[in-house]
Formats: structure tokens, sequence, C-alpha cells
């Protein structure tokens, strides 16, 4: 978090957070500040979009600060920029506050740079899994993927094994360097090292929790 969201934070009279955040970051809410739990993991959500959505929009009209505390990056593959846009058609003022983004944050953690002046001057950040309702041929395009030199992928540990195959099937040498991060930055960081041949075997053995 950056010192600017940390301090709105400290002046908040709601905060409404999700499940990826690190929990020490609630301890900064004032006393007396209602606390919401809005949080999404697979399978188990405990509103839904719509109902988040509006959630925002009653207590802004409520309160003077009204913090949304979400983790990782939501304007990759996240909602916030769904939750922005509806906040925007109800009239509600709303400033995006960026933190540092999972997408490079994790890697970093992990000691490795997603460039490195001589072994990659490029990057690509992709989703792990298919959008809700796109076939077997939806999605990233693999093969133009396969030819980064640097790949981070979020949300894939579930998708390890199809994201693997694709690589490989596009001709991305098997003994590519790979890594799995969970809880990147966090007391209980853990990684898994392997190769791109290996890592859905070594994903398989780790016991990594689904959001690594």
């Amino acid at each position: 978090i950056t010192l600017k969201g940390a301090r709105l934070l400290q002046s908040a009279e709601v905060v409404v957070y999700d499940a990826l955040i690190d929990a020490a970051l609630l301890d900064e809410a004032p006393e007396g500040a209602e606390l919401i739990f809005a949080g999404k993991r697979a399978g188990r959500h405990s509103m839904s979009q719509d109902e988040i959505n509006e959630l925002l929009r009653i207590k802004a009209g409520q309160h003077r600060t009204v913090v949304r505390l979400k983790g990782g990056d939501p304007f990759v593959f996240g909602r916030g920029s769904e939750e922005l846009a509806y906040l925007a058609a109800a009239g509600v003022p709303v400033e995006v506050v960026p933190g540092v983004s999972s997408a490079v944050a994790a890697p970093a953690a992990a000691g490795v740079p997603v460039t490195h002046r001589s072994l990659s001057r490029s990057f690509a950040v992709v989703t792990g899994h298919l959008a809700a309702g796109e076939d077997e041929n939806g999605g990233p395009d693999w093969d133009a993927l396969a030819r980064i030199d640097t790949l981070v992928v979020l949300m894939g540990l579930r998708k390890v094994q199809e994201v693997t195959r694709r690589l490989l099937a596009a001709s991305r040498p098997a003994d590519t360097p790979a890594l799995i991060v969970a809880a990147a930055t966090l007391p209980t960081q853990q990684t898994v090292t392997a190769t791109l041949g290996t890592l859905a075997q070594a994903a398989a053995q780790s016991g990594l929790p689904p959001d690594a």
C-alpha cells in the first residue's frame, strides 16, 4: 500500500475490503470504523458484484470517506473498473489510489526481476483461467505469449497444467525457469521453483493455496 492509501485508510469511516488483503491493514482504520468483508474466493462469494457495487453507493451516500480496500491489482483482471464505472454513473465522486501491482511485486518478492538487460527485455501479464463462458479456443493468444521473455500468470495455480501445456505446445522450451509465488510480500510467503516442464508436478506437490 502507498502512504496516500494508508492515510486515507486511517481516516475512513467505512472500509469495504476483499479476501486478498493483508488483514493487518485493517488495524490502520480508526476505532469505530465500520469494516465490511466483501471478499471472493473460488466457489465462495460473500456477496455478488452487483451487491458490492450497490453497497459502495449506499455507504458513500451516508459517509464522507469510504475506502474500498482491494489486494493484488483490481484494475488487472479484477473488478475495480466495474465498481468505478457503477459509482461514476451514480454520481458518486471516486478517487483511485493505486498500490503496488502484484504482477511485479510477487516476482520481485521472490527475487525475480520481470526484466533484465541481458536476459529479458519484455514481459506480459495474463490471467491463468479463461473468462466465464469462453470455450477451449477462447482466451489468451498462447502462441504470442510464448515468445515474450518473461510471462506473469495471475490466478494461475488452478490452471497450471493447462497453462504449461499451451506454452509447451507453442514451442516454449521445457527447461525454461519457472516459479510459483503464494502470499507474496507477507510473512507467510512461499515460493516453489521448477521448470516449465516440471511446474505442474511441482504445483501438485506443493500444497500452495489456490490464489498463488
